[in-house]
């Protein structure tokens, strides 16, 4: 790519060996001690500040040139439960656990940038980079958050980064406005009253009401949203019974909730319990729903979704900035940093998605090919927002 800075080509086998060293040894929520480890004496070496402890295992590198605004850059550190089956030189060391989202490359490129700028210093201000932990379901940017992470390092705005599979390498994509999805989950217990599955006029099938209640949440978003509003209701899990002869006391529903708009979201978990208890009251059985708030939705403030769309031209092209992507209803805890500041989450080509290049997927690997443009978006951000 003609604005990939030259420095990241010429560099690209030192610093794949770092995703690859990262790659191989993942470490899960809260548990990334040996990443944490890995970032902070980079960091350190590039001439970078070090904090650590914020959520945990949480490392703030800060990066100043003197007065001036100052940016956050944020990437995640930790891996999922998954048992890797790529069979590279570099797979999971660690059984059952596996870098299948590129969080490794996420790091990988902050820590690129950061020797860059470290070395460069062609800017104005500060740039804070932060390395969270847990961003797979367990809101390690809230904890930042809540550990005080803009209170510490004050930046006026903060951005982050995904890879993204299908997006073509070479090219990103950012957009103002909804880019991930909130989501929440949810649990729900029928309960009926068990019988012999030969004499089922003995008792109240709760498997029958499970079964009625799984359809008739699929209209929620069919006749209750406003036919331009998104919103996702699934159904994930069912359990129920023990044997083929008994019908069981009650079965267990577990699914979840997608949406971009908060009161879309308030809407769809209240008619999910309407819904729960309206079927199984029908059915004579009863129900207990519990609903668990998951992540905000990932909102991109408009002047930082323009800063990051110019930075991203500056290295990929005009022509290869996706200004109108389709947003996702996956989920992002980055959207905890953007309530607290305005803010920008952009999307990184990772190439096409065959051979199990897809996220969480156990035959994924990061396309090391998008290193160069990754930290060379991080650097031109920089250098754009702090020129001083």
């Amino acid at each position: 790519m003609p604005g990939v800075i030259e420095e990241f080509k010429e560099r690209l086998e030192e610093i794949k060996g770092w995703r690859h060293h990262l790659h191989a040894h993942p470490e899960t929520a809260y548990q990334e001690h040996a990443t944490a480890d890995f970032v902070a004496a980079k960091l350190a070496e590039f001439g970078l500040t070090v904090h650590r402890g914020l959520a945990g295992t949480g490392v703030v590198g800060v990066l100043s040139t003197g007065a001036g605004p100052a940016i956050g850059l944020r990437a995640d550190m930790d891996a999922l439960h998954i048992e890797e089956c790529t069979n590279l030189p570099y797979a999971s060391c660690h059984a059952g656990r596996m870098h299948a989202c590129g969080h490794d490359g996420h790091t990988t490129m902050l820590l690129a940038a950061a020797s860059h700028l470290g070395r460069t210093r062609a800017f104005q201000g500060t740039a804070v980079f932060i390395f969270q932990p847990a961003e797979e379901h367990e809101g390690g940017g809230q904890a930042m958050v809540r550990d005080g992470l803009f209170d510490k390092f004050p930046v006026q705005a903060v951005y982050g980064m995904h890879n993204w599979p299908g997006l073509a390498l070479g090219s990103m994509a950012v957009t103002a406005g909804p880019i991930m999805a909130a989501t929440c989950g949810f649990d729900i217990i029928v309960r009926g009253k068990g019988c012999h599955a030969a004499m089922p006029h003995t008792g109240t099938d709760a498997v029958v009401a499970a079964a009625q209640l799984i359809v008739a949440l699929q209209t929620i978003t069919s006749r209750s949203l406003h036919p331009v509003d998104s919103g996702v209701v699934s159904i994930t899990q069912i359990h129920a019974g023990d044997t083929w002869n008994i019908i069981p006391e009650q079965v267990h529903l577990r699914g979840t909730i997608r949406s971009f708009r908060q009161p879309v979201q308030d809407l769809i978990e209240r008619r999910v319990a309407e819904i729960a208890k309206g079927v199984c009251a029908a059915h004579g059985c009863e129900a207990e729903v519990m609903v668990h708030f998951g992540y905000p939705a990932t909102v991109n403030s408009p002047t930082e979704a323009e800063h990051a769309r110019r930075a991203a031209a500056l290295v990929v092209g005009e022509d290869n900035v996706d200004t109108k992507p389709t947003p996702s209803m996956g989920a992002e805890d980055f959207s905890f940093m953007l309530k607290e500041r305005p803010g920008c989450y952009v999307w990184l080509g990772n190439g096409a998605m065959e051979g199990g290049r897809v996220l969480h997927s156990p035959h994924y690997d990061f396309n090391d090919s998008a290193i160069p443009i990754g930290a060379s978006y991080w650097v031109r951000l920089v250098e754009s927002q702090l020129a001083g």
